[in-house]
């Protein structure tokens, strides 16, 4: 195409410094060896039993959709590669350095044993007042954190070297976004032109792992360079932004025509429109916030992080690439960064023991990395993992509901409170290639509330409550009992089957057709205690160690096993029936693969629950599953 060798030209430019407004971001290379969790970028969930293959979270990141089509992703995870191998079938964990303990070892401690985190808790000089949560909650540390940016500091000023240089110009003062997804600002300093800064909501189907259940909501927010605002003679243009903005929306959701243009309007003319990927300088924040069910979209006032991803460099998928979970981390400790190894730098401030914000370092940064990367080949080769579910490393985008629906402050299926009880005011988006409503196809795959196949106690309930026989199933819902394998596997497999059956009879929405609350929606209580649980972390900064937190181990991190699928520990010792898994046997024979991760994971690519070629994206036009009346 035209523009792609200049597109290239850039790119090679960019390698190192990056270079962007005037400015540089100046990073090292980091052995990993360094940190306590030199593979931090395997999450929590990746360790998790699947019930005798009965649950398979693992589809929600690991398949070959994104990669197969070369839409914005070049890191397929379900069989396509032969380097990578099936993530959803067998736990293939990299084998470790000379320097480092085996990521086959589970390092997350507090999600683990979170009895740990509370003995800790207890030693911690930083105690608080369980009954002022709520009040916790709602206080703002966020305006506070913006305060510290001191005006133009940021990605558009390279002299600034301090850690607060890449906190996201967007103030919460200016919040929420306007009908139009755009946050304006009556304060000029900050506006761009006119009262526009630049930044626009956007609202999006949600996965599992961030629904209110998880404990944790999410603010998300794109900016896109001033080209993009401007016409072809350079004057501001709201019009030309939003058409500009309309069509990135198209290329990262795969819903460009033949008829589009074949670069951006106005005066971003000369920017070829790529079908997967962003433009460079392309800028998101991400507030994560706690779960306040008083609050519009259950986002409270105060906030968990604030992440922040710049677009510093372009690729191609169909261009060579390379995994390399060994290479060092390229960062900036005293800026407060890390690069992704995939065309962006990524930054993040979270809570200290007070709960102030502060920016993170190396090893918590890297835990970003896990989801927000791919593979990619340019040199120096730098340390990229990521996710086979990714588009250009981003998840929210291109979940976004279409139009106006989209162009929103995030709010959680419209969610409201009305007379003391949640409700959700949207149903179920079909997926496009499966032609099923999204959460719905979540529901069935999963079995729980999440990527940890677990729900909480309200949702057990209202399970139970609705899956009888007396209803019209072939059998009533049961509480697991983990006490024997063969129990527990029987109840689940009878578990896929209700769920499967609920989901068929659109059980899973109300009378009005939108999706259930109390599938979507913690119990007062339920939230309030994984605030707490979560406020623990801060108090004794162990995010190291996990951001999970459970009042109890999950089962899934159990060893249930029958006999001829046993496994051991790494050193070869068995596993007791419920014992909590700490880690698995690698591969010592093979010269190739030595010290990779070997133990299966049962699920088996002939199952209905397998799918190696899930794609995140919506149905277009929006279409809601509907329910029989």
């Amino acid at each position: 195409m035209a523009y792609q060798g200049f597109n290239r030209l850039i790119f090679a430019l960019c390698l190192s410094p990056i270079v962007g407004f005037g400015g540089s971001l100046m990073g090292e290379f980091v052995s990993r060896t360094t940190f306590a969790n030199p593979y931090a970028n395997i999450p929590a969930q990746c360790y998790i039993e699947t019930s005798g293959g009965t649950q398979n979270a693992c589809m929600f990141c690991h398949t070959n959709a994104p990669a197969r089509s070369r839409l914005g992703n070049n890191n397929p995870q379900a069989g396509l590669s032969s380097v990578t191998g099936n993530l959803q079938t067998v736990y293939t964990f990299t084998p470790a350095t000379q320097q480092t303990i085996s990521p086959n070892i589970n390092p997350w401690e507090n999600t683990l044993f979170p009895e740990k985190l509370e003995i800790a808790y207890q030693k911690s000089p930083n105690h608080f007042d369980e009954k002022a949560m709520p009040h916790f909650l709602t206080e703002d540390n966020w305006a506070e954190a913006y305060g510290k940016r001191k005006g133009k500091m940021g990605w558009e000023n390279g002299q600034d070297d301090s850690p607060w240089r890449l906190f996201p110009d967007l103030s919460p003062s200016d919040l929420p976004a306007k009908e139009d997804g755009f946050v304006r600002t009556n304060t000029p300093k900050r506006a761009i032109f006119s009262n526009m800064t630049g930044w626009r909501a956007i609202n999006f189907m949600p996965y599992g792992i961030f629904t209110p259940m998880s404990g944790s909501v999410s603010g998300i927010y794109i900016r896109l360079p001033h080209a993009f605002m401007q016409d072809d003679k350079g004057q501001w243009s709201e019009t030309v932004y939003l058409q500009n903005l309309d069509l990135l929306e198209k290329a990262i959701t795969d819903r460009l025509e033949p008829n589009e243009p074949k670069t951006y309007y106005g005066n971003a003319k000369n920017i070829e429109v790529l079908r997967g990927l962003y433009p460079l300088y392309t800028e998101f924040a991400h507030p994560l916030h706690y779960v306040d069910l008083d609050a519009k979209g259950t986002r409270a006032q105060r906030v968990k992080e604030i992440r922040y991803m710049v677009k510093t460099k372009l690729f191609f998928p169909g261009e060579a690439a390379e995994k390399e979970e060994n290479a060092p981390l390229y960062l900036n400790e005293k800026q407060g960064w890390v690069n992704n190894g995939a065309g962006w730098i990524l930054a993040g401030f979270i809570e200290d023991a007070k709960g102030h914000l502060r920016p993170q370092r190396g090893e918590e940064l890297m835990q970003c990395v896990g989801c927000h990367s791919d593979n990619y080949g340019f040199e120096p080769s730098s340390f990229t993992s990521g996710s086979g579910n990714t588009i250009d490393s981003t998840w929210a985008f291109p979940r976004k509901f279409p139009q106006k629906t989209g162009w929103a402050e995030m709010d959680y299926l419209a969610y409201a409170m009305k007379d003391g009880k949640a409700h959700s005011h949207r149903g179920d988006p079909l997926n496009r290639n499966a032609n099923q409503g999204e959460f719905g196809y979540f529901l069935k795959h999963v079995v729980g509330a999440n990527l940890y196949g677990v729900m909480p106690q309200s949702m057990a309930t209202f399970l139970s409550e609705q899956i009888t026989k007396r209803h019209g199933y072939s059998e009533d819902w049961q509480a697991l009992d983990t006490t024997k394998t063969d129990t527990l596997f029987a109840q689940q497999r009878l578990h896929v089957k209700l769920m499967g059956e609920f989901v068929a009879k659109k059980a899973y929405l109300n009378d009005e057709g939108f999706i259930h609350p109390r599938l979507l929606y913690p119990s007062e209580k339920e939230a309030l205690n994984a605030a707490i649980a979560y406020r623990k972390v801060v108090a004794t900064q162990r995010f190291t160690l996990g951001k999970d937190v459970f009042a109890q181990t999950p089962f899934t991190f159990r060893y249930f096993r029958e006999e001829k699928d046993t496994y051991t520990h790494l050193d070869g010792t068995p596993y007791k029936i419920g014992e909590i898994i700490t880690d698995r046997p690698i591969e010592h024979e093979a010269t190739l693969t030595q010290g990779v991760g070997i133990v299966k994971t049962l699920i088996d690519e002939k199952d209905a629950l397998y799918d190696g070629e899930y794609l995140p994206l919506l149905k277009y036009p929006l279409v809601f599953e509907r329910k029989e009346k």
